[in-house]
């Protein structure tokens, strides 16, 4: 208990610590390897030490004299004495004020938005976020993604590395840019989000660490732009989504998909949180793609059982989302909606377009959600089929398990 207090007390400071760092010495590479050090350091000392009085001013001393080793041993293998000599003295002070908010704040939000440049892949976003701004281990990333610790090293090592290359500033992008890069750090957010609540391959259906980590960081976001729609949405579609995670899988991990799941075990306080921020934000004007995904999560959510799912109110949410922000998933959830709402054979119609589009070739979702409007519509032997065909293309275990058994139960035929 004690050590996890520390953990979760370290990740909600390495921003605050990264950020004063970066502001007062620059060095945005150096100084995440110096900053990581310090809560290496931490990590160890205080369980049994005890922590100090300020928290936040030990570890951004112990980073400043880690950053200063760094850059001194730098210098001296690439023989920069000039360089050097024109930079400020980093022995001036060991360490900036601990006490320089409203910086702070700035600092994480500035964080993200260096995390999430539009130079960066989407890929590198992630775990530049995970790593600089929630204090994840390179280790702890590569196990979130399946991907052996050496690839994530690359991956972040060479985000770093573009970062300082390109020269940017530690400071908040300006007005022009403000939205595009906002954007990006709330799809950085989404895309955590959804790989902790539907993880895409190995053999559990989800990590709730890393959906509670996408969580934790939203929440620091909307906390730092409290007027803002899109951030109030995805944080109310973060919370709405989430609160069926205790209800998704059986005792044996196996999936549990929302119409047998027992609404009992959803999680009320996070359903109410989610509701009370859409109350707050759908009313200020035009809803963004976040809010409208919220507002779907929140019907849902408000249905006492399967059978009561306002499932016109559901299709027409998803039209208005294919409108401003369509793609052929939210056109996948729109097509079960439809079958949903006016009948099997008008999600298959759908269907149809949704398939042969390119950038859905390979993915099991199309075949998993053909199999279950066929199963509707009657036709048992296709219906399986389409099954079968889902299973082998997805990289989950639990999915392939839940595909399979469902392709059983069809050819076993009614009880």
């Amino acid at each position: 208990m004690r050590q996890a207090g520390t953990e979760d007390l370290l990740r909600e400071l390495t921003p605050r610590v990264l950020g004063a760092i970066v502001r007062r010495y620059g060095h945005f590479d150096t100084a995440e390897d110096a900053v990581q050090e310090a809560l290496l350091a931490a990590a160890r000392s205080w369980p049994d030490g005890g922590r100090p009085d300020d928290p936040a001013a030990w570890l951004i001393t112990v980073a400043s004299r880690r950053l200063t080793d760094l850059l001194r041993a730098e210098q001296s293998r690439r023989r920069r004495e000039d360089a050097a000599a024109r930079r400020e003295p980093l022995a001036h002070s060991l360490a900036p004020d601990s006490a320089r908010s409203p910086a702070d704040s700035d600092d994480t939000l500035i964080l993200l938005f260096m995390c999430c440049h539009p130079a960066l892949t989407p890929a590198s976003q992630i775990a530049l976020t995970l790593r600089a701004v929630g204090g994840l281990s390179t280790a702890e990333i590569a196990r979130a993604f399946l991907v052996p610790e050496q690839t994530m090293t690359r991956r972040v090592t060479r985000a770093k590395q573009r970062i300082q290359a390109s020269g940017i500033p530690f400071a908040a992008p300006p007005p022009a840019e403000r939205a595009e890069r906002l954007g990006a750090v709330l799809h950085a957010l989404y895309l955590i989000f959804n790989e902790g609540y539907v993880t895409t391959s190995g053999p559990v259906l989800h990590r709730a660490e890393l959906s509670a980590e996408a969580i934790r960081l939203t929440r620091i976001v909307h906390r730092l732009l409290p007027g803002d729609g899109e951030v109030a949405g995805l944080l109310a579609l973060m919370l709405l989504t989430d609160a069926r995670r205790p209800a998704r899988t059986g005792p044996d991990g196996s999936l549990i998909p929302m119409a047998e799941q027992d609404r009992t075990l959803w999680d009320a306080g996070r359903i109410a949180e989610g509701l009370a921020l859409l109350s707050r934000t759908l009313p200020r004007g035009a809803p963004g793609p976040y809010q409208l995904q919220a507002a779907i999560a929140a019907v849902h959510d408000e249905a006492p059982d399967a059978a009561s799912t306002d499932w016109p109110q559901i299709t027409a949410l998803y039209e208005v989302l294919l409108r401003i922000a369509g793609n052929p998933v939210v056109a996948l959830n729109h097509a079960v909606a439809v079958a949903m709402s006016r009948g099997p054979r008008a999600g298959l119609e759908l269907l149809a377009a949704i398939e042969s589009d390119g950038r859905m070739a390979g993915d099991h979702r199309p075949h998993a959600v053909r199999g279950h409007l066929l199963e509707m519509a009657g036709d048992h032997a296709a219906a399986r089929a389409a099954y079968l065909t889902a299973a082998e293309r997805t990289t989950s275990l639990p999915q392939q398990r839940y595909l399979h058994a469902r392709a059983a139960r069809l050819l076993a035929g009614p009880s």
